[in-house]
């Protein structure tokens, strides 16, 4: 009977927030369907392909609906063209050899143009050997041909009488040459090297998502546990002003944030030796601004929260679609709906401006504009904030 009360009054808490009912089975269903819309989207992967002096033939064997050929007419270098374009790779011929050059920063696409240049061998070292069984079947037929002639002759030899010329045809002609070329292929790579993998792709993406989440997180219980103990309230019950407490909270968590971040990104260098082209310090500045975004942000989100259980529950609709339109999948496969959906996500500027600087080495000026944007977001939350504080304002 008392397991039943208990039973009862948990249901009853339950049916009276609207709020924690809706997270809990509206956001599973949100994601599901942000799920299946992404992956439907991103079926095809296509790699754009860079092509100079290279055989017709390779070229019509490479073709295929995963590889994007553009042909290339400068005689610059290999990776100048890749970087000015921002091809996935480029594919050039002297003579028999074959040399391909692969940008590298995302493996995936290298693995297409990779088993794409390999398939395109095989198609023609196969039409060669079909041309070169059916010239072996033409001898074939020409030699019993030749035989029969032979046998023929013989026969001629016998019955006719000796001094007179026999009237023999020339008997073999010689079989004609297949003419195929062996092409030898060297790989060259614009970042990392043939032992990247997807890891080193995925890797600057999972730095920012990590410093993103838990500062997330974090900041928004704590500031929601000082709204529930009573503590928020008595703060603003004296003459500080919102713009103060807000800039305490900022400053107080923001110094955690930052030790949080420097943690994570010198473990990420030395733990799983991640190979860092440009500046450290570019990659220190882009995680802070992400912490201080993810901790505005969390401060703002907190104000909808009644518990902590309910600011867990934001997770999937805040946090969770941020890591799907960070580049995991890549944005320019998704429909053309999905794409301008990337461009309101905090994470998606921060994790770009992190590969681009660990996997391509750019420089600051590069990244200036998406730190820009990424400065925007904090200044939006933190203007959210002042405003959302009002409300809990008594006096």
């Amino acid at each position: 009977m008392r397991t039943l009360q208990m039973i009862k009054r948990v249901l009853t808490e339950m049916l009276r927030d609207k709020r924690t009912l809706a997270l809990m089975f509206l956001a599973p269903l949100l994601i599901l369907t942000l799920m299946y819309f992404l992956f439907q989207s991103n079926t095809d992967q296509t790699a754009t392909l860079g092509v100079r002096s290279v055989d017709p033939v390779l070229i019509k064997a490479i073709k295929n609906n995963h590889v994007k050929l553009h042909t290339v007419s400068s005689s610059a270098s290999a990776k100048k063209i890749i970087r000015e374009h921002d091809y996935a790779g480029m594919i050039s011929q002297k003579s028999d050899k074959i040399t391909l050059t692969l940008q590298n920063s995302d493996q995936s696409k290298s693995a297409i143009l990779k088993q794409s240049l390999q398939k395109a061998q095989i198609k023609l070292k196969m039409a060669a050997a079909r041309t070169a069984v059916k010239a072996q079947k033409t001898a074939i037929k020409a030699q019993q041909r030749v035989i029969s002639q032979l046998q023929a002759a013989l026969a001629n030899v016998k019955t006719t009488p000796a001094g007179r010329p026999s009237n023999q045809k020339p008997l073999l002609k010689a079989s004609p040459k297949s003419d195929t070329t062996n092409y030898s292929v060297t790989t060259h790579y614009l970042y990392g090297s043939s032992h990247s993998t997807f890891f080193d792709t995925l890797l600057p993406i999972m730095i920012g998502f990590v410093v993103f989440f838990f500062v997330f997180l974090i900041s928004g219980i704590a500031l929601l546990r000082e709204r529930t103990t009573g503590t928020l309230n008595r703060l603003l019950a004296t003459p500080i002003k919102r713009c103060e407490i807000i800039s305490g909270y900022l400053a107080g968590y923001g110094i955690f944030a930052l030790i949080q971040t420097m943690l994570i990104v010198g473990f990420t260098i030395f733990a799983f030796k991640m190979q860092i082209l440009g500046s450290i310090w570019n990659i220190l500045l882009i995680n802070i601004l992400l912490a201080f975004v993810a901790l505005a942000m969390g401060l703002f989100i907190s104000s909808f929260a009644t518990s902590e259980f309910q600011m867990v529950q934001f997770i999937p609709v805040v946090v969770i679609p941020q890591i799907f339109f960070s580049g995991i999948i890549p944005i320019d496969q998704m429909a053309n709906w999905l794409q301008p959906i990337a461009r309101i996500m905090p994470l998606y500027y921060g994790a770009s401006a992190m590969s681009n600087v660990i996997q391509k080495g750019v420089g600051f000026l590069t990244i200036l504009p998406k730190l820009s944007i990424l400065v925007g977001f904090a200044i939006l939350f933190l203007i959210l904030n002042l405003v959302s504080m009002r409300r809990y304002r008594q006096v």
